[in-house]
C-alpha cells in the first residue's frame, strides 16, 4: 500500500476557528486522543485501509487533510520507531503554526505558500496520471479554495503569498475564485498574493531586486573625514554650549511661538468708556455716509439686490442662533452684503468698537477684490473699517472691524489665539467648494463654539447643499436667498456645431501646446488611437446612449469625432470669433483648467488676425499664482469698441465677479488633485466638473444683462456629471493638514479627522503621519518636533519648508530659495513644440552636467537676475526659452520667503546665510534633505536606465527633465519633488545624489544584522560597506542632526563653532565618486538554526535569504574557495544535491528542482557548521575555526553513503 510522507517542521495546534461547531467537536477529539509528534524533521502519516480519497495539502506551515469523515492515521517516527494510532482530525482544527513573517517592516504577510507540493519527500505513486492530476488546474483551484477559506477564517492573518509557477499559470482562475470569496488578488512578477485588503500596484517587500548598495569611497577619503570629525569631537565639550533637548510632548504647552501670554487687563470702566467713544464715532461716520448723495445712491443700488429683502430675517437669525447656514444663488449679494449688514447693525447699536468680524475667502484675489468692493460701498478707503489680510500682504488699520482674509490666515491666527479672543462673528464663505482648509476650519470652529458661546458663526454656500452643513452643526437653521440674474441661454456642443457650422475632425482637436510640453500633444494624439483615459471613460456610456437625431448629418459626424480628452483650442477660437463678429457687446469669460492651458491658448489667440488685434480685443488672464496687481486688471472695463476676453480657471466660478461678463465659454473641466492612498501617488489631472459648478459658470454670464453660455461638451455629458464636487479632504495628500492639526494642539490626528464632515480614509491619514515622521516633523508618539514647530510657521509644503530651513542653517539659502519658489509656482522652462531640441539644449546648458533639474532652475534664475540689472531680462528669456512672467513671480515669492524666515528667527542677514551658496555639492545635499523620501534608485544598463521607487516600482522620467535625455546617470540615486501617474508613473523633476548625500541628509539610519550593514526607509534601502565606514556615517549624521536641533532651539547659535564638522560633511559629499555598485539578493544576517529550519520549509528563502549565499560568504571569510555542488535526479521527478568544500561533503534531502536541492544541501552544511546551536552572523569567526585545514574532526563522507561516486 502506498504511504504518504509529509515533512513537518513544527507542531499541530488548533485554529482560531475552533469556536464553530465542527471545530469544537474536533477539538474534543484532540483531547481524547492526544497527538504527539516527534522532533525529527520527517515522519510518515499512513492512512488506514478505509480511507479512499484522502488529499493532503501543505501551505507553508499549514498541513491539511480534506475528508468528510474521521479516519485513523498512523504516525511513524523517522527512525523507524513504533507507530502510534490516533483518529484523523478534521482539517479545520489541525494546522501547523504559520511560518515567521517575512523579515521586513513593510510587509503584512500571513504566510508564504512558496513551496510546491512536489517538493516534499513524498512518494504518492509512480504513475504519470497521478502526477498530472496533482498538477492540473482543477486540482490547484481546489487546493486554493481550501487555502483561501482558511485565510478567511483566521482573523489574525491578512494574506497568502505564493511563488509557485502553477499558481502564476492559473492566476486568472484563482483571481476569479478569490473575487467570489470577497478577497483581493494581484500578481507581482513571479509572486501571486491573495489578501483581505486591497493590494497596491507594487510591493517592495516582494521585490527580489529592491535597492541594495555596496558603498565604496576613494582611497584616503574616509581617513580625512574621520580626522575632521575627531577634531570636532575633541573640541566639542569645550566650545559648544549644551542645549537641552526639548520634550516635544509638552513643548506645545509652553508660550513662545504658539501661545502668547494674555496682556494684563486695563481698568474695565476706563476701557468701556474708550470703546463707547469709538463706537459713537463709528456710528457718526456711518450716518454721514448714508446721508450723503453718494451714500444715498449706493444705498439705492444695494436695495436692488435680493439679499436686502432678507436683511432683517438674517440679522434676527444671527442674533438668536450661534450657527446659521445661508445659501444664495449667483448675484444675490450674500458675499458683499451680509458682512455689511452685520457691521452696520453693530455700529448702529453702538457696539461697533467691540465688534470684530472675520470673513474667510478660499483665494487671495477673492479676499482682496471683495474687501475693496465693500469699502467702496461704505465710502471708505481700504484699511479703515474694512480691510483684508492674505499671505504676506494686507491692508488693515486700528479701526478695522470687518476683515476679509484667506482661510489659511484664520487658521494661522488660531495658532496664537485658540479662542479667537475679541472676535464676535466668523463668516466662512464658499463652503460648497469643500476645500481642505475650509473643512479643517469647520472642525476647529465646531470645537471652539462651546468655549465661546458669544461667538456667532455664519456659513455661506453658493449651492443648495446647505442641509449637509446644517446637520453637521446639530441642525443649525438655514436660509436661502434667491439669486438675481438675467436669463442665460445655454448652448451645448451639438448646438454650437449646428449653429456655427464648425466641423470636428481628429486633426483639429489636438490642442497646440507650442510653448509648453510636447508630451501633452502626444497624449492627445494617442487618445484618437482608442486609448481611453479617465476623462473619456467617465462619459463613455453617456455618449453611447446619446440621441442626436434632431441634428444635421454634418453635426452628427462631428460629434462622432469629438475627443473628450482635448480642451478644443481651435473650437474655442472659432466660438470667440463668432462672438466678436456677430454678438452684442459684452465681456467674455473663458474657463480653462490651469496655467499651461491659459498661456498656450493666449499665445494661439494673440496670433489670430482678429482676436490678436488689440484695437478690437483685450486679452487678459486670471490665475491664483499671478500677482494681485495683475489680477485686478480683469475688473477694469475696456475702452469703447474693445471686447474684453478673460481666460480664467475655476476660481472665477464663485470667488470673483467680473460685472461686465455677458458670454461664458465653458470647457467643462477643471484641474483637480486626486490621491491614490493605496499606492501613495497624487495625480493632478483635468477632470469633469460637477453640475453645481456648471451652473455657477453659466450664472457668470447673467449679471448685467441676458447672457449666453457655450458649453463645449454635449448635453448628455452634462447629465452624467456628479451633482457636487468631491471634497478636497478626500482626494489630496494630508501632510500639511496633519502638521496644522498638531501645531494647533488638537490631539490625535486620526481622532480629529474622524470628526470631519466627511472623514478621509484611514490609509490617507496613516500615509501622512508616516511621512511627517520620516522627515522629522513628528516623533514616534506623533508629537510635534522642534523642526515640526518651525515648519508649521511656514506657509509651504513641509518638505519645501524643511529645505528652506536647512538652506538657512547651512548658509546656502539663495539657491535653495530659488528651487523652492520654482517648485511652488511652476516650471519657468518653455518647450516650444517646433523648437524642442533647442529648448532642451538650452536647459542642459543650465544643468551643466550636474544631472539636476533643480540646480538648472537656480542657474537660470541667477542669469535672469543679472540680465535684469542690464535691462535685458526679456531678451534673456527669449534666448533661453524661459517664461518672464514665471521668473517674475518667483522673484516676488523669494522675497516673501526671506521675510518669513526672518520672522521665524532663522536668519539675521543675507551675507551670513549665503556664505556657502557657491558649493554645488552642499546645495545638492540640501535638496536631497528636503525632497526625501522622494527617492529613486538608478541602475544604468547598456541601452537604458532603470528607475525604481518604493511605492511604484519601475518609473519613468518626463521628457522635459534634464535627466531624461542622457544615456547614463553617474549617480546611484535621484530625489524628486513630484510624480504624476498618467498611464505610467512619471517623475516630473529630479536631482541626482550620491550614496554619501543620501546617507547623511536622508532619513533615519538603522543598523542591519551585519557589521557595515545600514538600512533606511524601514529596510527598503540597504547599504553594505566596511564596518568602520558605517561607523563614520552614523557618527557624522548624528552630529549633523544635533547641529540642526541645536540651531532650531537656539537661532543665535554661532555656526562657526561647527566648522570642523561642516568641513567633514562637505569633504564627504563632494569627494564621493559613487564607485559602489548595486547588488541584489544579498542577505543581511545569517539565520539562527530555528530560522534556517523555518526558511527551509518554504523553499530555502527563495527571496532575500539564500543558504547558498550564506555558505559562500562564510567560506570566503575563512579563506576557502567557492563550494562545489553536484546534483543527480531521483525517481518521481525529484533531485538530491551534495555540496563539497575543504574536503567536506554534505547531502541534502530530495527536492522538486535542482535549485532547491542545492539550497537544501547548503542548509545542511550550515547547520553542521553551527554545531546544531543557535547562532547569528556574529558567530562566523567561531564557524571559521571549524573550517581550518588541520581540523581534528570531519563528518562522514556522504559520497559513498549515497552513491555519488
Amino acid at each position: 500500500m502506498p504511504y504518504y510522507s509529509v515533512i513537518f517542521r513544527g507542531y499541530i495546534r488548533a485554529t482560531a476557528a475552533s469556536a464553530s461547531a465542527p471545530a469544537g467537536a474536533a477539538s474534543m477529539a484532540m483531547q481524547q486522543y492526544p497527538f504527539q509528534l516527534c522532533r525529527n524533521p520527517k515522519f510518515l502519516l499512513k492512512p488506514s485501509s478505509p480511507v479512499r480519497s484522502l488529499h493532503w495539502f501543505r501551505t507553508s506551515g499549514l498541513v491539511t487533510c480534506r475528508r468528510s469523515r474521521r479516519a485513523k492515521i498512523t504516525c511513524l517516527s523517522g527512525g523507524g520507531g513504533r507507530a502510534s494510532e490516533a483518529p484523523l482530525l478534521d482539517w479545520r482544527t489541525v494546522v501547523l503554526p504559520y511560518l515567521q513573517n517575512q523579515s521586513s517592516n513593510y510587509g503584512r504577510t500571513a504566510y508564504y505558500d512558496c513551496v510546491s507540493s512536489d517538493e516534499s519527500d513524498t512518494d504518492v505513486g509512480s504513475s504519470s496520471q497521478q502526477n498530472q492530476m496533482a498538477n492540473s488546474t482543477l486540482d490547484n483551484i481546489d487546493q486554493w479554495r481550501f487555502k483561501l477559506t482558511m485565510l478567511l477564517r483566521n482573523n489574525e492573518e491578512q494574506e497568502v503569498v505564493s511563488r509557485e509557477r502553477k499558481d502564476r499559470r492559473d492566476f486568472e482562475h484563482l483571481s476569479a475564485l478569490a473575487s467570489r470569496m470577497g478577497l483581493h488578488s494581484r500578481q507581482y512578477s513571479k509572486v501571486v498574493v491573495f489578501s483581505k485588503t486591497p493590494l497596491p500596484n507594487y510591493r517592495a517587500d516582494l521585490d527580489d531586486k529592491r535597492p541594495q548598495r555596496e558603498v565604496v569611497l576613494p582611497f584616503g577619503l574616509q581617513s580625512e573625514v574621520d580626522a575632521n570629525l575627531h577634531a570636532f569631537l575633541n573640541e566639542k565639550q569645550a566650545r559648544i554650549p549644551k542645549v537641552p533637548r526639548s520634550n516635544s510632548s509638552d513643548s506645545l504647552t509652553d508660550d513662545g511661538v504658539y501661545e502668547q501670554p494674555e496682556p494684563p487687563r486695563q481698568n474695565s470702566v476706563a476701557m468701556e468708556r474708550v470703546l463707547q467713544r469709538r463706537s459713537l464715532q463709528l456710528r457718526s461716520k456711518q450716518q454721514e455716509w448714508l446721508d450723503s448723495p453718494e451714500g444715498q445712491k449706493m444705498l439705492e443700488f444695494r436695495k436692488t439686490l435680493p439679499s436686502y429683502k432678507e436683511k432683517d430675517a438674517l440679522l434676527k437669525a444671527i442674533s438668536e442662533n450661534q450657527v446659521i447656514v445661508v445659501s444664495g444663488e449667483t448675484g444675490c449679494g450674500k458675499t458683499t452684503q451680509l458682512p455689511q449688514y452685520i457691521l452696520e447693525s453693530e455700529i448702529e447699536a453702538t457696539r461697533g468698537a467691540s465688534c470684530s468680524i472675520i470673513c474667510t475667502q478660499p483665494r487671495r484675489i477673492s479676499a482682496i477684490s471683495v474687501s475693496e468692493r465693500v469699502a467702496a460701498e461704505r465710502g471708505e478707503q481700504i484699511g479703515e473699517s474694512v480691510g483684508y489680510k492674505v499671505r504676506l500682504e494686507g491692508m488693515r488699520g486700528r479701526d478695522t472691524r470687518l476683515l476679509f482674509c484667506t482661510t489659511g490666515v484664520l487658521l494661522r491666527r488660531l495658532l496664537v489665539d485658540r479662542n479667537l479672543k475679541g472676535v464676535t462673528h466668523v463668516i466662512v464663505d464658499e463652503i460648497h467648494e469643500r476645500g481642505m482648509n475650509e473643512d479643517f476650519l469647520l472642525i476647529v470652529l465646531k470645537e471652539l463654539l462651546p468655549r465661546r458661546p458669544d461667538l456667532r458663526l455664519i456659513l455661506m454656500s453658493a449651492t443648495l447643499n446647505a442641509e449637509l452643513f446644517s446637520s453637521y452643526f446639530g441642525g443649525a437653521p438655514t436660509m436661502h436667498i434667491p439669486g438675481f440674474t438675467y436669463p442665460v441661454r445655454a448652448h451645448f456642443l451639438e448646438d454650437i456645431l449646428e449653429t456655427t457650422g464648425y466641423r470636428l475632425t481628429q486633426y483639429n482637436q489636438i490642442d497646440d501646446y507650442g510653448q509648453e510640453k510636447g508630451w501633452k500633444m502626444q497624449k492627445q494624439a494617442l487618445a484618437f488611437k482608442k486609448r481611453k483615459s479617465q476623462i473619456a471613460s467617465a462619459v463613455e456610456d453617456a455618449l453611447e446612449n446619446a440621441d442626436f437625431k434632431g441634428y444635421s448629418l454634418r453635426t452628427r459626424e462631428s460629434l462622432s469625432c469629438w475627443s473628450p480628452d482635448s480642451l478644443g483650442f481651435n473650437l474655442i477660437e472659432h466660438v470667440l470669433c463668432h462672438i466678436v463678429k456677430k454678438e452684442r457687446p459684452g465681456a467674455v469669460l473663458v474657463f480653462m483648467t490651469g496655467w499651461d492651458d491659459i498661456n498656450s491658448l493666449k499665445d494661439q489667440l494673440q496670433a489670430h488676425p482678429l482676436l490678436g488685434d488689440p484695437s478690437r480685443v483685450l486679452l487678459l488672464a486670471s490665475h491664483g499664482s499671478m500677482a494681485s496687481s495683475e489680477q485686478r486688471l480683469i475688473f477694469d472695463r475696456p475702452p469703447e469698441g474693445v471686447r474684453k476676453i478673460v481666460l480664467a480657471t475655476n476660481m472665477a466660478e464663485t470667488s470673483i465677479t467680473i460685472n461686465d461678463v455677458v458670454f461664458v465659454v465653458d470647457c467643462g473641466k477643471a484641474k483637480e488633485t486626486s490621491y491614490d492612498a493605496l499606492n501613495n501617488t497624487p495625480c493632478l489631472l483635468p477632470t469633469w466638473i460637477s453640475k453645481a459648478a456648471a451652473r455657477q459658470r453659466k450664472g457668470r454670464a447673467g449679471r448685467v444683462m441676458p447672457g449666453e453660455c457655450y458649453h463645449l461638451y454635449p448635453r448628455c455629458v452634462y447629465d452624467a456629471f456628479a451633482d457636487y464636487q468631491q471634497p478636497e479632504l478626500l482626494r489630496t495628500p494630508l501632510q500639511s493638514l496633519c502638521l496644522q492639526i498638531k501645531s494647533l494642539r488638537l490631539g490625535s490626528i486620526s481622532d480629529f479627522l474622524s470628526r470631519a464632515l466627511q472623514p478621509p480614509e484611514p490609509l490617507s491619514v496613516q500615509n501622512a503621519v508616516e511621512y511627517l515622521k520620516i522627515i522629522g516633523a513628528l516623533d514616534e508618539n506623533e508629537n510635534l518636533s522642534v523642526l515640526g514647530k518651525k515648519l508649521s510657521l511656514l506657509p509651504v509644503e513641509p518638505k519645501l519648508g524643511k529645505m528652506l530651513i536647512l538652506g538657512a542653517i547651512f548658509s546656502c539659502l539663495d539657491p535653495i530659495m530659488t528651487v523652492v519658489t520654482g517648485l511652488s509656482v511652476r516650471d519657468p522652462f518653455l518647450m516650444p513644440f517646433d523648437k524642442k531640441d533647442l529648448a532642451e539644449s538650452s536647459k542642459s546648458q543650465f544643468a551643466a552636467r550636474d544631472y539636476s533639474d533643480h540646480m538648472a532652475l537656480a542657474r537660470a534664475y541667477n542669469g535672469w537676475k543679472e540680465a535684469e540689472k542690464e535691462q535685458s531680462g526679456y531678451e534673456y528669456c527669449w534666448k533661453n526659452f524661459l517664461s518672464f512672467q514665471t521668473l517674475k513671480a518667483m522673484d516676488s515669492m523669494r522675497r516673501q520667503f526671506f521675510f518669513l524666515l526672518k520672522d521665524a528667527s532663522l536668519i539675521d542677514n543675507v551675507e551670513d546665510c549665503n556664505k556657502l551658496s557657491h558649493d554645488d555639492h552642499l546645495v545638492r545635499a540640501i535638496i536631497c534633505a528636503g525632497l526625501y523620501p522622494g527617492i529613486c534608485s538608478v541602475v544604468n544598463k547598456d541601452k537604458s536606465i532603470a528607475l525604481k521607487t518604493m511605492e511604484d516600482g519601475q518609473v519613468l522620467l518626463y521628457s522635459n527633465s534634464v535627466n531624461a535625455n542622457v544615456p547614463k546617470i553617474p549617480y546611484p540615486w535621484l530625489v524628486f519633488n513630484e510624480k504624476v501617474k498618467v498611464n505610467s508613473v512619471f517623475l516630473r523633476d529630479s536631482t541626482a545624489v550620491s550614496d554619501s548625500i543620501l546617507l547623511l541628509f536622508g532619513g533615519k539610519i538603522s543598523s542591519g544584522g551585519l557589521d557595515g550593514h545600514l538600512k533606511m526607509l524601514g529596510g527598503y534601502l540597504e547599504f553594505f560597506m566596511k564596518p568602520s565606514l558605517a561607523d563614520t556615517y552614523i557618527g557624522l549624521k548624528g552630529e549633523l542632526d544635533e547641529l540642526i536641533h541645536n540651531k532650531l532651539l537656539n537661532p543665535k547659535l554661532d555656526i562657526q563653532l561647527y566648522n570642523e564638522l561642516i568641513s567633514a560633511m562637505r569633504l564627504l559629499v563632494s569627494e564621493d565618486q559613487c564607485e559602489g555598485r548595486f547588488v541584489f539578493g544579498r542577505t543581511s544576517v545569517a539565520p539562527t538554526k530555528k530560522k534556517l529550519k523555518d526558511l527551509s520549509s518554504h523553499g530555502g528563502g527563495d527571496g532575500g535569504d539564500n543558504f547558498k549565499n550564506h555558505l559562500q560568504t562564510l567560506l570566503a571569510r575563512s579563506g576557502h574557495g567557492a563550494p562545489v555542488y553536484k546534483t543527480r535526479p531521483l525517481k518521481n521527478n525529484q533531485f538530491r544535491a551534495m555540496v563539497s568544500f575543504n574536503g567536506l561533503d554534505f547531502a541534502g534531502k530530495p527536492c522538486g528542482s535542482k535549485k532547491l536541492a542545492e539550497k537544501d544541501a547548503a542548509h545542511e552544511a550550515l547547520l553542521w557548521l553551527q554545531g546544531e546551536t543557535n547562532s547569528s552572523l556574529g558567530d562566523l569567526n567561531h564557524m571559521s575555526m571549524l573550517l581550518k585545514k588541520n581540523r581534528g574532526k570531519r563528518p562522514r563522507s556522504a559520497s559513498s553513503q549515497w552513491g555519488w561516486g
